[in-house]
């Protein structure tokens, strides 16, 4: 998919690099995120109108560091180099970096001078977000200084060249006006054009899939969620009635979950689904593992496991050439980009946080080609999607389940008992959330339960029982996020109910963790 004039990004392995995707794309100009090892050849085949090149954790000086072709600075093309970016362009070009003494992780302040276009209209002062541990000390020959924090060179710019650089993240939403220095850069620089759009992606998106799939079959993993439902209905424009959807009780659902969900992926969307009750076999998988990775290892093999069984039984092994009544070949996911930049390292060298089940936690011997048309796409771009494709509001304000299920919220082995005590704090934190009307302002709102027992008192008795953590958070796309100050009477009635109607609790506590250091989920 590709629509000419738009941005290609260049990817050094920052965790972030998706988010500057998504910066351009949120005002409707295309972007494209290519290795930093993509050949100047297939850069070309976009026919950008501009180059960035992302942050990345490497250091320029390391032999082992990252690096694109340096004729990327010479294809008359205007060029941003971010964070790692701005170090790759003054090493390459003559300059010299080296390790800073006082390091800048976090807010900085930043003073601009001298005049830039990317700063057309901006404050000359700024408050910006900061990763890095080198600094510029020496500007290549045509550079000048445009900016500077206390410790570094934070902006600079041969505009002959029309090479930008930023020792920052504008990409973050915690660098101010860094969504408008982004489209200086964009518009002002590059003149790109705003012709890209939900519309556009879906029609592109649904040709994609028409021309690879062809007349073949495929599944798709239904989890109940809006990322399997969007991506449900995209190949089912593509393919029709070749598609078959499955929704795979677990086990390791919510309370009530899997009767609701195939109730409104059937009667409220239309889809034809498959139920399939598959909770003993994960749970004899899960049996004894207490490490978070290995539940996500075996969950994911047992997913797989699962839907090879579902194809069997409606077309039999997988092989090329499918036609309408013959074998299924290919499985359709929900797969988002924070899923992958977590799990696996796709684009550039950014470093794995957690695997999760739909990505790095997929067998060697995966029995299916796969089909993930949202997999360059954050959660509230899916949201937008599925809108314009006339999904029930219902299941577009749904918070955020995780593939494992509760196996990541219950820490420790799981059992049904354990399951059992989970499932029912999880559905007082919800319900009491939607009772203060903060569901749909909030971006997750669950229930962990903690392998740790403390001392209570219930009934005049000494009571030694399990604790719950509640955990709500405020986000944007899931690569951030921050802790949710929930009103104090509400979280009174989310302790008192749990402590009171869930058997064998006897401590709540609220989790004030943001992200990062911590992630969303628990495991």
């Amino acid at each position: 998919m590709s629509v000419p004039g738009g941005i290609v990004i260049l990817d050094f392995g920052s965790q972030y690099t998706q988010l500057i995707a998504r910066r351009i794309r949120e005002r409707d100009v295309f972007s494209a995120i290519l290795p930093c090892t993509t050949s100047l050849d297939e850069v070309r085949r976009y026919n950008p109108s501009g180059l960035i090149l992302s942050g990345g954790p490497s250091s320029v000086y390391d032999p082992a560091s990252p690096v694109c072709d340096p004729r990327v600075l010479e294809l008359g093309l205007p060029v941003l180099g971010i964070c790692y970016g701005l170090q790759w362009i003054t090493h390459t070009l003559g300059g010299k970096v080296v390790p800073a003494s006082h390091k800048e992780y976090g807010p900085m302040q930043l003073v601009v001078q001298n005049g830039s276009e990317l700063f057309r209209d901006i404050p000359h002062s700024l408050r910006v977000w900061n990763s890095h541990g080198d600094h510029v000390v020496a500007l290549p020959s045509g550079f000048h200084v445009v900016g500077t924090t206390d410790n570094a060179i934070a902006v600079a710019e041969d505009s002959a060249r029309k090479i930008y650089a930023l020792e920052f993240h504008p990409e973050v939403r915690h660098t101010e006006h860094g969504a408008e220095i982004l489209g200086n850069f964009v518009f002002n620089i590059c003149h790109a054009k705003p012709n890209w759009s939900g519309g556009a992606f879906i029609s592109e998106t649904v040709e994609a899939i028409r021309l690879r799939l062809g007349n073949s079959r495929a599944i798709c993993a239904l989890s109940g969620g809006v990322d399997s439902a969007v991506a449900a209905v995209l190949v089912h424009r593509a393919i029709g009635a070749n598609l078959t959807n499955v929704f795979v009780d677990t086990g390791l659902l919510r309370k009530d979950e899997y009767e609701h969900t195939l109730d409104l992926l059937r009667n409220r969307l239309g889809l034809n689904v498959d139920g399939v009750r598959a909770g003993p076999r994960f749970l004899a998988r899960l049996a004894g593992v207490i490490d978070p990775e290995e539940k996500r290892r075996r969950i994911g093999h047992e997913f797989i496991a699962v839907f090879a069984d579902e194809a069997k039984k409606l077309g039999g092994a997988a092989t090329p050439g499918c036609a309408p009544g013959s074998p299924i070949r290919f499985l359709v996911q929900g797969t988002l980009y924070p899923d992958v930049i977590e799990s696996v390292s796709v684009k550039g060298p950014s470093a794995v946080i957690k695997t999760h089940h739909n990505v790095g936690g997929l067998p060697p011997d995966l029995p299916f080609e796969l089909v993930e048309p949202l997999r360059d796409l954050f959660k509230d771009e899916v949201r937008r999607i599925g809108r314009e494709l006339g999904i029930p509001g219902e299941m577009l304000t749904k918070h955020p389940f995780p593939g494992p299920g509760l196996a990541v919220r219950l820490l420790g082995e799981v059992t049904e008992a354990r399951l059992a005590t989970l499932r029912e704090a999880d559905a007082i934190v919800v319900e009491e959330i939607r009772r203060a009307g903060l569901y749909e302002k909030t971006w997750q709102a669950f229930a962990v339960l903690l392998p740790v027992q403390s001392v209570g008192v219930m009934g005049d008795d000494r009571s030694y029982g399990s604790t719950i953590a509640v955990r709500v958070v405020d986000s944007d796309d899931a690569m951030t996020a921050d802790w949710t100050r929930l009103p104090a009477d509400v979280l009174a009635r989310i302790s008192a109910r749990i402590a009171n109607e869930v058997r064998g609790v006897s401590r709540v506590v609220y989790d004030v963790s943001s992200k990062p250091p911590s992630t969303i989920e628990w495991e």
